[in-house]
């Protein structure tokens, strides 16, 4: 069972990455303290400098419990500028080469935030606009209602190959290409965490959907992530709920502690429920010629594309067909006169009077590969 360790800040360098644990303490200090290039992704939700002017109240006169935390609040732009390229800095020299930040921002600070990354050095992927389903209503009547936050994504550098569960983010969606545009209802109902007085445990409490969405596209089971301002622990929750180790780090002990107990209430999924479908660029490389030599497919075996064409197996793992010669997929393409072929689902072969694609030879091997 993963288990989490409150910390109260000691900053010493640290020789082991402390996986799974919450540190408490200043966030770039903590971050400065970590072994570089030891974290896959990073989940940063900074504080937003919502500049807020007096209460606000609702039409009834009810006070809106407002981000009035002290956190939040900053004396000018430059001073906020400043901690942002400073934790910025910080979070880059933790990431592996090929690591990637999501940084959730507003209005009131995505645009300071995005100038920030570009001048650190990562590499902007997307932005993503969190649209919610149920915002709370622009009560004064002077403004649009604000519906959405602004999520960006950015590789470590711009040579950074980073994780992109593509296919698997298509399943999410009814296998259709996920889109830039999400739209998840904030966290409520009894989703939000309360506190011993029934109020919210803390303001911005992010939607546990959020989490799911962005760690299932962009990371791996096995791989860290790193939440530097980790509040009650959403991040940590759904990384371990879906077999990611995590680092939080939250400078509140009494965020911390609701986090400590909101994770340590959070059941592992079983592992074969872990597994997400994969990209096929991810899947490993089969050679045709592999298929020969293990016998799967012999020496003088004929192939048939979809037309009836025919085509030999040579013992080297090529084909012949009349005067063309070449690969499954120059054959291929020579036959149907195109640019580019896949012979993988182009060519098939004969077993008891039926054609069967040789790529069902080639997915047997992979999935030994990956029993192995």
């Amino acid at each position: 069972m993963t288990k989490t360790k409150k910390n109260q800040g000691a900053t010493a360098p640290v020789a082991e990455l402390p996986r799974n644990q919450i540190l408490g303490g200043d966030c770039i200090e903590i971050m400065n303290s970590l072994p570089a290039e030891s974290v896959d992704l990073i989940f940063a939700d900074p504080p937003y400098n919502l500049q807020l002017k007096g209460d606000l109240h609702r039409p009834d006169n009810s006070l809106v419990d407002a981000v009035d935390d002290e956190w939040d609040q900053f004396s000018s732009f430059s001073v906020y500028d400043k901690f942002t390229r400073d934790w910025l800095r910080a979070a880059r020299r933790l990431l592996k080469p090929n690591g990637a930040i999501w940084v959730i921002g507003s209005y009131h600070n995505i645009f300071r935030v995005g100038a920030s990354l570009q001048d650190a050095g990562y590499w902007i992927l997307n932005d993503v606009i969190w649209r919610k389903s149920n915002p709370m209503p622009n009560f004064r009547g002077k403004r649009f209602t604000n519906a959405h936050e602004t999520m960006i994504w950015a590789g470590k550098s711009e040579e950074s190959k980073y994780t992109f569960n593509y296919e698997a983010l298509k399943a999410l969606n009814d296998d259709v290409q996920m889109r830039s545009d999400w739209v998840i209802p904030i966290c409520n109902g009894g989703e939000r965490l309360k506190d011993e007085n029934g109020d919210k445990a803390h303001p911005t409490q992010k939607p546990q959907a959020l989490l799911h969405r962005v760690l299932i596209g962009s990371t791996n089971q096995g791989d860290v992530v790193l939440d530097p301002f980790f509040g009650s622990g959403t991040t940590g929750a759904v990384a371990k709920m879906l077999g990611r180790d995590f680092i939080g780090i939250e400078r509140d002990p009494g965020y911390r502690e609701v986090a400590e107990r909101r994770i340590a209430n959070t059941r592992v999924l079983d592992r074969s429920a872990l597994q997400v479908s994969t990209s096929k660029r991810a899947e490993p490389r089969v050679p045709f010629g592999q298929l020969v030599e293990r016998g799967m497919l012999r020496p003088g075996e004929v192939l048939m594309n979809p037309r009836g064409q025919t085509a030999k197996v040579r013992a080297d793992g090529t084909l012949i067909s009349d005067e063309r010669k070449g690969s499954i997929h120059q054959v291929g393409a020579a036959l149907e006169g195109a640019p580019s072929c896949n012979g993988w689902t182009y060519w098939h072969f004969k077993r008891e009077g039926k054609a069967i694609p040789i790529d069902l030879l080639r997915q047997q091997i992979r999935a030994e590969m990956r029993e192995n």
